[in-house]
């Protein structure tokens, strides 16, 4: 089971909305509680930690979804492992929570990021949107599926033109491959490097309102 943090309010009701955020690699489960000014009123983030020690595979002494191979190549085996993990832990949500979800946006930054994709490709339908904050679309022989799959799950991708860990060209391929598949993508490029700035913030909370059935906008608190 994921170890997590929630921030929901004291009244939450079957039917509120829930963005769950996936952390970057070497980071941990407190990183993206901070994102919660993007919530609605009556909104739920919960952020899980990743599975992997993030030490042995160089990223420090956080925690990793998989280890990375380079370029738009997740290592196999341990994002199939995080993928499962994640369903088990999404399925569970109700009781962790202790209300039934309304929309669920799965997202994350940079790993976080591509496991939200990777999950939304590999399970169509099961989430109401991705958030895919500097991550990058992996491999389709590395999934098995192609950004086919995601259908008109609605995406939000920002990335920012000076990151160094991900590079914005693996954005634009990914922004490609989706628009040529036809898919519901929302793309922002920032003038940046591998972090979140308070543009970013605010474009994802307009999109999140406009983007999301039944995800009322609330001011920014």
């Amino acid at each position: 089971m994921l170890e997590f943090l929630i921030k929901k309010p004291e009244k939450a009701t079957d039917g509120d909305p829930v963005l769950v955020l996936l952390h970057g690699r070497g980071s941990d489960m407190g990183d993206l509680q901070g994102l919660a000014p993007v919530l609605p009123p009556g909104g739920t983030l919960v952020t899980p930690q990743a599975p992997h020690p993030g030490g042995p595979w160089g990223f420090g002494m956080g925690w990793a979804w998989y280890r990375y191979l380079g370029d738009d190549r997740p290592d196999p085996d341990s994002l199939r492992e995080s993928l499962a993990d994640l369903e088990i832990f999404l399925d569970g949500l109700p009781q962790t929570l202790g209300f039934l979800p309304g929309p669920l946006v799965l997202g994350g930054f940079s790993q976080g990021g591509t496991m939200s994709l990777s999950y939304a490709l590999t399970r169509p339908g099961r989430v109401a949107g991705v958030v895919v904050l500097s991550g990058f679309l992996p491999n389709r022989e590395i999934l098995g599926v192609g950004p086919e799959a995601l259908g008109q799950t609605p995406l939000f991708w920002a990335h920012g033109t000076q990151d160094p860990a991900v590079p914005f060209h693996l954005a634009q391929a990914g922004w490609r491959a989706i628009e040529e598949a036809r898919g519901r993508l929302t793309s922002r490029k920032y003038p940046m490097g591998h972090w979140v700035t308070p543009d970013e913030v605010g474009d994802l909370r307009d999109w999140l309102g406009n983007s999301i059935p039944g995800w009322v906008e609330g001011p920014l608190v």
